[in-house]
């Protein structure tokens, strides 16, 4: 009986955890990266929702509330970080489930955001959801091939230690540089040029999507060990897509509260 006991505990540990989204860093940073490209009309209004909480504070709520055992985030919310696309068709041609995705979400936050009846709160939750589902749309496999579920069923060994794809993307690589979410967005910031500001901004959520699409295609590793070869070939990747979900934020939500 100890010796089950022990097992369990043992693969409990070395049996990598389910990923949904960016993790913590990786949504802090596209977050902040968006609070500095606000315009003063957006600014003011989310100070007046958010009040002294940040964009970065904000940006991880839905994943946190994930706990809460509330029906709506345990079984409703969970299918709004991603959207699925199989490899041989487009996010249009396949559309939604019936239970919804990141897209429909994104679509009803957005008419939240803006209904002047709506409740505060209902407002404030609207737009950490938008805040969030904009970063998860840029994260390659949460424009998932609907097999493995987004990585997390790829198991591989990343530097010799057993986790799973989705993790490596979500988590690893960027955890893997040391740095704090103020000094990734520091960083990043300081080399977008106002030419891709102007560039990403004009884009789609469908857009984002068949990027992402188009990544997650080329992400997955031919051998189930990876290491140095693996980073230097995908952190880049990362790095653009935090770059681009940080300008996306704040134009999407710039060109809500223009319409307001």
């Amino acid at each position: 009986m100890k010796l089950i006991s022990y097992v369990a505990i043992i693969v409990f540990f070395i049996t990598p955890r389910s990923s949904y989204s960016f993790d913590k860093i990786g949504h802090r940073v596209c977050a902040d990266i968006a609070q500095h490209l606000l315009s003063d009309k957006s600014q003011k209004k989310i100070n007046e929702l958010l009040g002294s909480e940040t964009m970065a504070e904000a940006s991880t709520y839905v994943d946190e509330m994930r706990s809460n055992p509330d029906e709506f985030w345990q079984k409703k919310s969970t299918a709004f970080h991603y959207v699925t696309v199989p490899d041989d068709t487009t996010y249009l041609k396949v559309g939604a489930p019936k239970q919804g995705d990141a897209m429909t979400a994104l679509t009803h936050y957005s008419t939240v955001l803006l209904d002047t009846k709506a409740q505060h709160d209902d407002q404030v939750l609207a737009l950490k959801f938008i805040i969030h589902i904009i970063a998860d749309l840029h994260q390659p496999l949460h424009v998932g091939n609907g097999n493995d579920r987004g990585g997390n069923d790829v198991k591989i060994k990343n530097f010799g230690h057993f986790t799973n794809l989705h993790h490596v993307l979500d988590t690893e690589l960027i955890d893997s540089q040391k740095l704090s979410y103020t000094e990734w967005s520091d960083w990043l910031r300081r080399k977008i040029s106002q030419q891709e500001i102007t560039l990403w901004s004009h884009s789609t959520p469908l857009d984002w999507i068949a990027e992402s699409k188009e990544i997650r295609l080329k992400i997955y590793p031919k051998s189930q060990k990876i290491g140095w070869d693996y980073q230097y070939q995908n952190l880049p990747i990362i790095k653009k897509r935090m770059e681009q979900a940080g300008v996306r934020i704040a134009s999407y939500l710039n060109g809500l509260f223009d319409k307001s």
